[in-house]
């Protein structure tokens, strides 16, 4: 388990539900990745850099809700910027499984 933080410091967090538009190959990644391009409705369209090749396919991620913290400073990754964190559960050390709703909600809802 990490270091325990308080409550005010989770509430820093903003977590929101996207759903995937845009899926790209990221060739130039040091490990294997994905380009994604979300719509977080209010919020706008965000990218983010996910290295989810093992699991799942480009075609597979097209128009799937996500969880993504999108209060994060932008990051540069070689010549792409991403600019929110997609969330998973770590399984088999590498893999990871994208958490999503369980049933299709607005673009841009808040998980508290």
């Amino acid at each position: 388990m990490n270091k325990i933080i308080t409550f005010e410091d989770f509430t820093k967090i903003d977590l929101r539900v996207g759903t995937i538009i845009e899926v790209n190959d990221f060739p130039e990644a040091r490990k294997p990745a994905y380009q994604l391009i979300i719509d977080f409705g209010d919020l706008g369209i965000k990218k983010s850099s996910a290295q989810i090749t093992t699991l799942y396919q480009k075609e597979d991620l097209l128009n799937r809700q996500i969880v993504a913290v999108v209060n994060f400073p932008k990051k540069q990754i070689v010549k792409f910027m991403s600019e929110c964190l997609v969330m998973g559960a770590v399984v088999n050390e590498n893999d990871v499984i994208l958490l999503k709703p369980e049933i299709k909600v607005k673009n841009g809802s808040v998980i508290n």
